[in-house]
């Protein structure tokens, strides 16, 4: 705990339209703030990601990595491009950089749904899904993503590593999580996602996750193999509390995850480790509606929420967790009619509109109005 008010966080727009709904999320934190009072957000804008990359031959200059790892938190909107691209064929993704030298293990993918959006499943349950998933984001599969073992153009080989420290450290936090969820009501239930049924890595992943299941008794701890989830997140996604798996894993399920609410314009996430964490939202740059007022801002709007609710946790500070509810209250009215749409749900309310009504519905008088 701290007695901090001022809290510097990196900003990083990042390509396509990382920057467009990078601009209405500080306006939405900028007005929350005023409203909250109590604390203040000192914003430091960093260049880096793919078109960065293509000025300057650099993707994250080292002192910019520096500045940023010394700020209380990270707020990324998207970074990468489809045609620019390293040397050797991969994407720029400093996303991913950050995550490996910052140590952010535990990758958070909530899964929620919003009245007044349509979900893709019929099934009236599917319409109050509150789920999460937590992705291991510093090995796994994704440890070898830069040294490729390739012979001759015959053979390619990555390697996955799982160990001991990252599997603890993440199935602490997953159950942590689901600890604090249950004191809310949720189920307090642990599921851990694997395919130990094949890969003697994940049966070590396993053995590891029921050696830590033991330190929380008070939560349920069960498993399931990845292709079994998949199934079941299609059929009763509502089952779930929070999922806890292997980067590679979770990469594919999160995006699962973000299908079932609608779209990836309303998945959050955030990638925290002891010491720092990144706010972002799960889409990509998405240069296909770049420039065209089209991106939905939600996502990122949510991501902010996260990071207001991980600020007041790191520095026992109330203020930054009102001004998260408040703020997630909003987004929430923001849809409940059914009459803001986004472009992803067959609508037509694109990045402004969608900030306007969520800046109005932070006022009191307007959360009254609009119920």
């Amino acid at each position: 705990m701290s007695n901090k008010r001022e809290f510097r966080i990196a900003v990083f727009g990042g390509d396509g339209i990382g920057e467009e709904v990078m601009g209405p999320c500080l306006r939405v934190l900028d007005e929350v703030t005023t409203i909250v009072g109590g604390f203040s957000l000192k914003y430091e804008r960093y260049e880096a990601g793919a078109t960065f990359y293509r000025k300057t031959g650099v993707a994250l200059p080292e002192e910019t990595y520096n500045k940023a790892s010394k700020a209380d938190a990270i707020l990324l909107g998207a970074m990468g491009m489809p045609n620019i691209r390293y040397p050797d064929g991969r994407e720029i993704s400093p996303q991913l950089d950050l995550r490996e030298r910052l140590e952010l293990y535990a990758g958070v993918r909530p899964v929620r749904t919003f009245p007044g959006l349509t979900v893709p499943l019929a099934d009236p349950r599917a319409k109050d899904l509150d789920f999460v998933l937590v992705r291991e984001c510093t090995e796994g599969l994704f440890y070898s993503r830069s040294q490729v073992d390739l012979e001759d153009d015959h053979v390619a080989r990555d390697t996955m590593v799982i160990s001991r420290l990252g599997a603890e450290r993440l199935f602490d936090f997953a159950f942590r999580l689901a600890r604090k969820r249950k004191a809310n009501g949720y189920r307090g239930r642990v599921t851990c996602v694997d395919k130990a049924n094949v890969l003697g890595s994940f049966v070590f992943f396993r053995k590891i996750f029921y050696e830590r299941a033991r330190q929380f008794p008070d939560i349920v701890a069960d498993w399931s193999y990845v292709d079994a989830m998949a199934l079941n997140l299609i059929q009763r996604p509502w089952d779930f509390d929070v999922i806890v798996t292997e980067n590679i894993f979770g990469d594919i399920l999160s995006d699962l995850g973000a299908g079932l609410m609608g779209g990836l314009g309303m998945a959050p996430s955030a990638d925290i480790g002891d010491d720092h964490a990144v706010f972002q939202p799960c889409h990509g740059s998405a240069p296909d509606i770049a420039g065209t007022g089209r991106a939905n801002p939600t996502a990122m709007f949510l991501s902010s929420v996260m990071m207001l609710d991980w600020l007041s946790e790191r520095h026992g500070l109330m203020a930054l967790a009102e001004a998260a509810d408040l703020l997630d209250n909003s987004i929430t009215r923001a849809f409940a009619d059914g009459t803001l749409v986004p472009y992803e749900f067959g609508g037509t309310a694109g990045t402004e509109e969608i900030t306007e009504t969520v800046i109005k519905g932070l006022h009191p008088h307007c959360a009254r109005n609009n119920g």
